[in-house]
């Protein structure tokens, strides 16, 4: 592994033990957990809680969350994503020709509370109560805000000023708080103090969850209590896709990381690699192999129990092989989904010097989410639009059923042994952002800061490929002589997601770790 920065960027940190967020008092917060005699559990939970406080553009009380861990001996994934409300039958949705994009019909019931309870329950040492100390501190207090967060709070107030309780929770006088002012938040104090004096036992089944069904009936919702009483994290199987010597290991369905793997494999039958590291030619084929991804799990992913294409189909090197060969080289194409039949998010990661590692990833979906905030500060995620209306579908919607997630928590293996915990949050950049971050990792023997740091490239929400203003002027010639339209943007342009990465310094079991934090957002990766 490269330790030296090669594009000129941060340095990554070197530690027995560490944590990497998106906030520096998110993530001191979880070295706080550490030096209290916590675990790499303990300071991921206890940096995801603070992270609802000061960062409450990408994620909040009212999201879901997934994770990944390695606990010393084994990996484990657990799926803390909500389902949808008994009354989201089909019927319900009449007359509309797609879900909405904001507001209490793209709610599903929140996940991550639950995600909580059950880490620290599974592998967490401190008191879960201990974990909200410093997120309490902060909504009671508080603390000054990033420019970068200040600007996604000034972009969100257009779209969601007019939801249920939004302007009363998060305006002031009816417009954002700025850059370095004081944000202060004294009733999501309170929740996260209930949250934590019951162990979660009031937001699904008792006060909590009766106040967010009382909103819900008053403003439009249609939340029950069984809704919520019925919410239950899920331990699952990671899905495990070989490049190279490395293993990526994704969630599973409802969860979209698939599209990675599904694009590693393209590109490994493609023989990505005889093309140079930085050239048109490999990104082409990068870009080619996104695109082929994503028409497949849009075609045929959603919740894994009532999916009907099976993942190992998905997966089928041969499959993948015979679509690697549709490929032209020479020139961009566009590709529907196969025939593989054989008949604003936060994400963090933490390590600790037994071995523990835990990648992370928690969310609102698009910004502050649905725009509902119930009282408390409850702020709901929107993750509900990703169901589709038509007919027989398989991410149709239906009571009770997960919708397909773009959430993505990364963990790379070898031979079986961890060796790095990433994620790279934004939307679909994410399943993007993972094959251009284990390609640099496993094919230029890249540390985790350098990953990061390297140019992206991204395919949009509306399938337009769009390149960061650092990506070399030669590379961007080169896509555009091979067909490809490339779209420049800013230089400050946050489309391009924020990846934290811990990895292990050496393969030796006792070795330390080496950590990194996106230059994009307000990052860091510290340790000690």
């Amino acid at each position: 592994m490269l330790i030296s920065p090669p594009f000129g960027s941060r340095a990554p940190v070197l530690a027995k033990n560490t944590v990497a967020s998106s906030q520096p008092l998110a993530t001191q917060a979880g070295i706080e957990a550490l030096q209290s005699g916590g675990n790499a559990v303990d300071a991921a939970l206890a940096t995801a809680i603070t992270l609802t406080v000061v960062e409450p553009t990408m994620n909040g009380i009212g999201g879901d969350g997934f994770a990944i861990l390695w606990d010393g001996k084994k990996i484990h994934a657990l799926n803390a994503s909500g389902r949808a409300p008994a009354a989201w039958k089909p019927e319900y949705f009449a007359g509309k020709e797609a879900m909405d994009l904001i507001g209490w019909n793209t709610v599903t019931v929140p996940g991550m509370v639950a995600g909580w309870i059950e880490l620290s329950r599974k592998f967490g040492k401190l008191p879960f109560a201990q974990l909200f100390k410093r997120a309490i501190d902060y909504a009671e207090n508080g603390f000054p805000l990033s420019p970068v967060i200040a600007r996604q709070w000034r972009e969100a107030i257009p779209v969601l000023k007019n939801q249920p309780g939004f302007a009363e929770s998060f305006l002031i006088d009816g417009k954002a708080p700025q850059a370095g002012q004081i944000w202060k938040y004294p009733a999501q104090a309170k929740t996260l103090k209930e949250i934590a004096a019951t162990e979660g036992e009031s937001f699904y089944k008792g006060p909590l969850a009766q106040s967010m069904v009382d909103f819900a009936g008053a403003t439009g919702g249609c939340f029950t209590m069984q809704d919520f009483a019925d919410n239950k994290p899920e331990w699952v199987e990671p899905l495990a896709f070989d490049y190279g010597d490395h293993t990526l290991l994704e969630i599973p369905p409802n969860g979209s990381g698939i599209a990675a793997q599904i694009a590693l494999g393209i590109l490994e039958a493609a023989n990505v690699k005889q093309y140079p590291a930085n050239s048109a030619q490999r990104i082409h084929l990068q870009i080619e192999a996104m695109r082929m991804a994503f028409a497949d799990v849009y075609a045929y992913v959603s919740d894994a129990h009532s999916m009907e294409m099976p993942v190992t189909s998905l997966l089928n090197r041969d499959y993948l092989a015979s679509r690697a060969a549709m490929i032209d080289h020479n020139k961009a194409g566009s590709y529907g989904p196969g025939d593989p039949h054989s008949g604003g998010t936060v994400y963090l990661c933490a390590a600790d010097e037994s071995g523990m590692m835990i990648s992370y990833i928690q969310s609102n979906f698009k910004g502050f989410g649905s725009g509902v905030v119930a009282p408390g500060g409850i702020a709901f995620h929107n993750r509900g639009m990703s169901f589709r209306l038509e007919d027989g579908h398989p991410n149709q919607v239906a009571p009770g059923k997960r919708p397909f997630h773009t959430i993505l928590p990364a963990f790379l293996t070898k031979y079986g042994k961890p060796t790095m915990a990433f994620g790279v949050m934004g939307g679909n950049m994410q399943p993007q952002g993972h094959i251009q971050f284990v390609m640099r990792f496993v094919d230029e023997y890249l540390n985790p800061q350098a990953c990061s740091d390297a140019p992206r490239w991204r395919i949009d929400d509306v399938g337009k490929l769009t390149v960061e203003a650092s990506m070399p002027a030669s590379v961007i010639e080169g896509l555009k002589m091979l067909g490809h339209e490339v779209a420049v943007q800013p230089a400050n342009s946050l489309d391009f997601g924020s990846a934290q990465a811990i990895a292990k310094l050496n393969e030796d079991t006792d070795s330390a770790f080496i950590a990194g934090s996106d230059h994009r957002r307000d990052g860091l990766a510290a340790g000690f």
